[in-house]
């Protein structure tokens, strides 16, 4: 059995793409895979959240989403202003633990970045980590300001002794410029290792099944369950 969070450098970076690749892959394998979302924010109660896109993408049946926030913030202060209890980081670590139990893999996907509140404790995505002795994947954007983001992202994990699974880029461009390019070397270097995906800008618009399995499985890294090749990748992209 396996825990495996997913968190990101912010918002929009890909985290949910990321994570439906995640269990595509693992259902390939004939694994059995559970999806968590311990918070949806910015979505209205009826419509379609993360959750339902991991389904969609990857056809993994086995789906929690345990708080729903419309108000577009990180979770803590969403729930302030929907009127709404907290998610409870306790109950969330039960459900996981228990899912483990009983599936090889469980992906939880965090609420933008590693250190977004779930409650007015302080509760964060990281703490949740650490109490599952969890794995974190961090999903990051290409270009701009990524190479800040992630640095601090890596920095926080480092502090709290998390241990880091690899860097996907979540949405690389169709035709990368020189800011994509030019942070390709640098995301390696802060972690310390090879790249361990890539997906493509638009992914998320595929159909599901064998067209978005095989997009999963050239897009992330064999330790993830894919043929991504980060050396290729590099001498392709990198400046």
């Amino acid at each position: 059995m396996s825990i495996l969070v997913v968190t990101g450098t912010g918002t929009g970076v890909g985290k949910t793409v990321v994570t439906a690749a995640l269990a595509a892959l693992a259902r390939a394998r004939g694994a059995a895979v559970a999806v968590v979302k311990p918070a949806q924010t910015g979505v209205a109660d009826g419509e379609s959240g993360d959750v339902d896109e991991v389904i969609r993408l990857a056809g993994v049946s086995t789906t929690f989403e345990l708080a729903r926030f419309p108000a577009p913030l990180p979770p803590a202060a969403a729930a302030r202003a929907s009127g709404r209890p907290p998610v409870s980081q306790a109950r969330a670590a039960e459900l996981i633990s228990e899912l483990a139990e009983s599936n090889r893999l469980v992906v939880v996907e965090g609420t933008g970045g590693l250190l977004d509140r779930y409650d007015d404790d302080g509760a964060t995505v990281a703490d949740l980590a650490r109490t599952l002795r969890a794995q974190v994947l961090v999903v990051a954007r290409p270009g701009g300001d990524t190479v800040n983001h992630t640095a601090l992202t890596l920095e926080a994990l480092a502090h709290r002794g998390l241990d880091l699974a690899g860097i996907v880029i979540g949405r690389w461009p169709v035709r990368p410029g020189l800011a994509e390019c030019g942070s390709v070397a640098d995301l390696e270097m802060l972690a310390a290792r090879p790249l361990a995906g890539a997906l493509p800008e638009g992914a998320g618009s595929l159909g599901g099944g064998r067209e978005f399995t095989e997009v999963a499985r050239l897009g992330l890294g064999v330790t993830l369950g894919g043929s991504f090749d980060p050396a290729g990748f590099r001498d392709h992209h990198s400046l």
